[in-house]
């Protein structure tokens, strides 16, 4: 989404104003938000379970078949599509700097470029496998219609089931998109995993729309789109749902078909990417416009005040004495006793506490109710196949639930410290660092040894070493009665104590496999407990210093206005009357161009609204 001139025009006269005035911290903030304005890109992730036709909507979107799709391949690495004017293909590869404790640590990134016809090599799991190529992820540029816009469509690997690991790795992504797409075929109505996804989805990233495909094949669809329909409504979520079928929308570009490429239900799902677009932009208008109204009230503040002085010299020593008790309290707001920064180091320990108590309470059922299922279900052996896949899911459905929960009190956290704050500065949030670092990518899966029953040799020699010593001590009781040693007696008490022996040697090996089992359920709760705790403990450091140098840079800037104000009111107490009234008309003209640039800063979302972008 190129920046509107407008936009730019009103950052850059802005910029001009504080420039002229001396004020290099406002500029800063300017140029920052200048920047932020070429960062053109919508984000928009393509989420959902394998084989579900992600890859083919994207490739059907985009009018090319960028994004491998065939019965037997499944995507491994996500592929992020945007406009280029020439088709570009990039391997990106991001690893973290040495020291994993600072925040701040630049990413080295290695990008590699590739062909078209490369793709599926690195993008599959039969050309990628498990990703071994190490690859952050893969960017295909297009010169596509539907991209010039500034849609960027990242099409994602399947989760495998929506409380699986990925699953949990894709949560923690959807703070970073502008919208995200949940693709699930017609083949059958939502589940409840899907369900409990989109619940956490919609908290996170709550531009979300779900995406019925594959209506061609399956007879039954508007069934299942009225019942999928009923499912959202019934469980409180607004998104809006559009059935689409891709093998529609390529006959349709294959013919010219207009008719056949609005039954595809394309151009509905096309519209809904527009407003995304449109949304997008008046997002970026209104903090272009909350930072520049934000400038321009300083600008403002110090040139009322010196033309108060300027009007009104008998006024300046009251004006003085106001100006000097503002600079104090913004100077109060800098110290670590403010109330601000209470809240907000009270805050952090707070939520860290809770969010590493209910993790920690999460994993301990999670491992009672494992353990119950162990005792219950018998031979760990013989159901681990089922029983790993659902403990793993537990767990990710958990550690989900605790990462929505954390993203959820760190926002209230933000608010709350940013009205303390207005009390004695202004109101300001900043945009939050809150993205998980995908810590359950570390996690180790679970295993158990594959020692089972013994084989029929083994459980012969265990027999006979029970048997032979049952044999052997009734033979030589049965030698005092005059019997010989191997008897019937003896022989039977051997067979007895034999069978005795094989079944408690079985009896041991499953306690033994069983308390196994429940061993690997602690190592995988602990380490889960371990990876994923780490990563809630970083992401409130950051917020927490993303609040603090925000605020301190804010509370620096208020004070600096009121220190320049402060200089011009004593200043003018000596001007003469002459250079008084030159100084009061540059004051008015000079106001009158902060009024402009305010009104400007205004129009910024008037016109975004005018123009249909909400």
């Amino acid at each position: 989404m190129p920046a509107p001139e407008a936009v730019i025009q009103t950052v850059d006269e802005a910029l001009r104003m504080v420039t002229a005035r001396g004020r290099t911290d406002l500029a800063a903030r300017l140029r920052k938000t200048k920047d932020r304005l070429h960062d053109d890109r919508i984000r928009v992730l393509v989420i959902g379970e394998f084989k579900q036709g992600k890859s083919q909507l994207v490739n059907a979107l985009v009018r090319a078949r960028v994004c491998p799709v065939d019965d037997d391949i499944a995507t491994s690495v996500p592929t992020a599509v945007y406009y280029s004017e020439t088709p570009v293909v990039t391997l990106v590869k991001e690893e973290p700097g040495a020291d994993p404790d600072d925040e701040s640590r630049p990413v080295r990134t290695e990008r590699t470029e590739a062909s078209l016809e490369d793709i599926q090599r690195f993008v599959t799991e039969m050309g990628n496998p498990a990703n071994r190529e190490g690859l952050s992820h893969v960017e295909v540029g297009l010169p596509t219609p539907l991209l010039q816009s500034g849609l960027e469509l990242v099409d994602t690997p399947g989760v495998g089931g929506l409380g699986s690991v990925r699953a949990t790795a894709t949560l923690a992504a959807l703070p970073g998109a502008d919208a995200v797409l949940l693709v699930s075929d017609a083949a059958q109505e939502y589940t409840a995993a899907e369900l409990e996804f989109l619940k956490h989805a919609v908290k996170l990233c709550p531009n979300i729309a779900c995406i019925l495909t594959k209506i061609d094949l399956y007879p039954e669809w508007r069934r299942i789109y009225e019942l999928n329909q009923a499912h959202l409504t019934k469980a409180g979520i607004t998104a809006q749902l559009i059935p689409v079928s891709s093998v529609l929308r390529w006959h349709a570009l294959d013919r010219n078909d207009n008719d056949l490429n609005i039954e595809s239900g394309f151009p509905v799902l096309a519209t809904m990417l527009t407003n995304t677009v449109g949304q997008a932009e008046l997002l970026v208008r209104r903090a272009v416009a909350n930072t520049v109204a934000g400038v321009a009230e300083q600008l403002a503040r110090g040139l009322q005040s010196e033309l108060g002085v300027q009007e009104h010299p008998e006024t300046v020593q009251s004006t003085v004495t106001d100006l000097r008790a503002a600079k104090e309290r913004m100077a109060a707001l800098r110290d670590r006793s403010a109330r601000w920064q209470q809240t907000l180091s009270d805050g952090v320990a707070d939520l860290a506490a809770d969010i590493d108590y209910d993790l920690r309470d999460r994993m301990r059922d999670i491992q009672r109710n494992a353990e119950e299922e162990i005792d219950v279900l018998g031979d760990p052996a013989v159901v681990w196949v089922e029983f790993a896949p659902w403990v793993e899911e537990q767990v990710a459905a958990a550690t989900s639930a605790n990462f929505v929960w954390a993203n959820e009190r760190a926002r209230y956290l933000a608010a709350l410290v940013a009205e303390h704050f207005a009390e004695d500065g202004q109101l300001s949030l900043p945009d939050l660092d809150v993205d998980s670092g995908g810590s359950m990518q570390a996690v180790r899966p679970m295993y158990l040894s594959d020692e089972g029953d013994p084989s029929l040799g083994e459980q012969a020699l265990i027999a006979v070493r029970g048997g032979y010593i049952g044999t052997l001590m009734f033979g030589m009781f049965s030698t005092f009665a005059g019997m010989a040693l191997l008897n019937p007696f003896s022989v039977g008490a051997g067979l007895l104590l034999g069978g005795r022996t094989l079944r408690e040697e079985k009896k041991r090996l499953l306690q033994r496999r069983q308390a196994e089992a429940k061993n690997a359920v602690r190592r995988y709760t602990d380490d889960v407990t371990f990876h994923v705790g780490k990563d809630s403990r970083d992401m409130l450091r950051r917020v927490q210093r993303q609040l603090r140098d925000h605020f301190t840079q804010v509370a620096t800037e208020l004070e600096t206005s009121l220190q320049d104000s402060l200089k011009v009111a004593e200043a003018g107490a000596r001007t003469n009357a002459k250079d008084r009234e030159a100084r009061i008309g540059e004051l008015k003209r000079e106001l009158a161009g902060v009024a402009a640039l305010q009104k400007q800063a205004r129009d910024l979302v008037a016109v975004a609204a005018k123009a249909g972008a909400v």
